[in-house]
This record gives C-alpha cells, structure tokens and sequence, in this order.
C-alpha cells in the first residue's frame, strides 16, 4: 500500500512540474509578444519617426524582433526571436506566428547591442517567403530602410516586388544595420508553447486555426488601429 501511495505521489508531482514547466514556456513567449508590442508603439510614438500610415494599411504583414542582439564589431552576427502577423484582404490581422532571425552580419556595429527590429512585408509573395523551409532576407526578397513620419510615401517600385522595408532602433551605441543575408525562419518550439498546438506558421497566419492569446490579441488591436 505504502509503495502505491508513493507511486501516485509521484506521479502527481511530476505531472505538475510538467504543467508548471509548460506555463513558464508558455508566458515566455507571451512575454516576447508583449515586447513586441511595446517596441510597435514606441516606434510610432513619435509622428516625426513613425512608420507610414500608407504602409500598414498596404502591407500584407509585419515582423517585430525585440532586442534582437548583435555581436562583433564591424563583423558581428545577429539572433532572436520575434513574431509575424498576417492582413488578409479584409484587413483582419491573424493572431501572431513565432520566428527566429539570424545569420551573419557586415553592417557597422558595435558588439553586444540589443536592436529592435520590424520589418513590413509588402507583399503575399514576401510573406510566402517567410513561409519557406529557408528564408534569406536580401536573397528571397528584396529590404530597404523603410521611410519614416506618418505621411510619408513608400517607393512604388519596392512595393511591386515584393520588397520589405525594415525599422530599427538600438537601446545603445549603433550605425546603420545590413539586413541582406539574414535568415529568418519558423520557430515551431514557441508556437506549440503559445497555442497548445503542433500548429505551423501558414496555420496560424493564413489559415486562421488559432485564437490570440491575450498579448496577441493587444497587439492585432494596435494594428488594426494603426491600419486604417
């Protein structure tokens, strides 16, 4: 009888490290969705540097990486996570897909400093771009700095190819940022931690299975606010 008890104790205590275990991963990536949203609004906070209005109603999604990291001077490389919303033709926002940035960087830095990073994706071929087994920022489509203040117009051109252009913003010392070369990719890892699910990107941003969780559903409200 004793060594039943015990067993069942056990048992009941491993299931719930596992449950407490799988909430902390989970939160970890409500938090970052949280983050995301704060750099969204800390962007835009400032009608002199905001991000165009033209561009979120136009876009087909946006990419925020919270303090992405860099390292090395002068030749560094970049890594992080952030998250992809999606706006279908009805300009309905999906709830948020998780994704890993990385890869080499030649762009003037100097080492250990986080950069906040968004990306607006102009085009469904661009956001099928992120959707792709590999993803070359530079390589599968094309990036520029993207133009700021509300009224601001966006090249045409980038638009039809299906160009991305990209914000960022250090919290230190930074002078300029090179994009091209750097990979994007899914992280499965956070969507199942956020959704419960082995949900994939294309799931969560085009065919809609999912439901935001409560930081996803803050954010797709800042962005329906910004895009109309």
């Amino acid at each position: 009888m004793r060594k039943m008890f015990a067993l069942l104790l056990i048992g009941a205590l491993t299931a719930s490290i596992s449950a407490v275990g799988a909430k902390a991963h989970a939160d970890k990536w409500e938090d970052m969705i949280t983050e995301a949203g704060k750099v969204l609004k800390e962007v835009n906070s400032m009608p002199d540097t905001a991000i165009p209005s033209d561009l979120f109603k136009k876009c087909k999604a946006i990419a925020i990486f919270p303090s992405t990291v860099g390292g090395g001077f002068i030749f560094g490389a970049k890594y992080g996570q952030g998250v992809v919303l999606y706006k279908d033709d009805r300009g309905n926002w999906s709830a948020p897909a998780v994704f890993n940035i990385g890869g080499g960087s030649f762009g003037w830095q100097i080492g250990g400093q986080a950069t906040d990073l968004i990306l607006v994706i102009m085009t469904d071929r661009g956001v099928d771009g992120f959707l792709a087994s590999k993803f070359t920022l530079g390589g599968g489509a094309s990036v520029a700095a993207g133009p700021v203040g509300r009224d601001a117009q966006a090249s045409t051109d980038l638009q039809m190819k299906g160009g991305i252009f990209s914000y960022s913003r250090s919290r230190g010392v930074f002078a300029g940022l090179k994009l091209e070369g750097t990979g994007i990719s899914q992280n499965k890892e956070g969507d199942k931690a956020l959704y419960k699910s082995d949900v994939t990107a294309k799931e969560i941003l085009k065919e809609g299975k999912v439901r935001p969780t409560p930081a996803g559903a803050a954010l797709i409200k800042d962005l329906q606010g910004y895009s109309k």
